[in-house]
């Protein structure tokens, strides 16, 4: 494995979450932040090891609890356990396919802000929860459903244009074999 991969990830997560304090009038639309980052978890669990899922969800969480008013390190277990449920399921979970990467962005995109909103609920901060929280969830799902794939595209063209493509299965045919022994 290389190291562009999961350099570009992470300098695709800043962008993200910068853009995501950014983007007012997407803000307004959605009712709520446009928040990336369970379709970017949803891609490192699929594709790359639990060391770097981890790395990605504690920068992420801490990255994005820094600009919002929530405390910090709130936002770390929710994305952790996109991350790790997704990255131990990954051999069970259908990769490939459009339709469930978009089911499983929009899977993280509504459950992460609800792990979120509980977890706050826990604490000290309680946040507004209501009729408006069903709009902005299903909202923030809908947004990460049609970002999932969108990643997957443009991260494996990146890697297949900067890394390592094996090559064929060569000059000799697999079908004749030298058989060595008695027999």
């Amino acid at each position: 494995m290389t190291w562009l991969s999961p350099i570009l990830l992470l300098l695709v997560t800043w962008l993200a979450i910068f853009l995501q304090t950014g983007l007012m009038p997407l803000r307004e639309l959605l009712g709520a932040p446009p928040n990336l980052v369970p379709a970017l978890i949803v891609y490192a669990a699929f594709t790359h090891g639990l060391a770097m899922v981890t790395a990605l969800t504690l920068t992420a969480g801490l990255w994005i609890d820094a600009l919002s008013g929530s405390r910090l390190g709130t936002g770390v277990a929710p994305l952790f356990g996109l991350g790790f449920l997704l990255h131990t399921r990954q051999h069970l979970l259908l990769r490939e396919q459009r339709y469930a990467q978009f089911w499983l962005g929009f899977a993280g995109g509504v459950g992460v802000p609800l792990a979120h909103a509980g977890i706050l609920e826990l604490g000290a901060a309680e946040p507004a929860l209501g009729w408006f929280t069903v709009r902005q969830m299903l909202s923030l799902g809908l947004l990460n459903g049609l970002a999932c794939p969108a990643v997957f595209l443009l991260f494996d063209r990146l890697r297949g244009v900067f890394e390592y493509q094996p090559s064929g299965p060569g000059p000799y045919t697999s079908n004749r074999e030298m058989k060595r022994g008695r027999h």
